[in-house]
């Protein structure tokens, strides 16, 4: 895809928010599964980020912590 413009990327993993705000709910997604994700990865003292991906398109990336 087109990746994440630059404006959203701090915004992604916030309860309730998309990217394209024109998407009815009825077409899929809520807004909440990268918060989930967030609010997962967190609780076990880790991070979650998205960085833009060369030409095109973001990379999704976590890191957790060995038990």
């Amino acid at each position: 895809g087109p990746g994440i413009a630059p404006q959203h990327r701090e915004r992604v993993f916030e309860r309730f928010y998309r990217v394209d705000p024109g998407r009815s709910r009825e077409l899929g997604g809520t807004g909440l599964g990268l918060s989930i994700v967030k609010h997962l990865v967190g609780s076990m003292s880790g991070q979650v980020g998205v960085e833009p991906n060369s030409p095109r398109g973001s990379v999704f990336w976590l890191v957790v912590p060995a038990a």
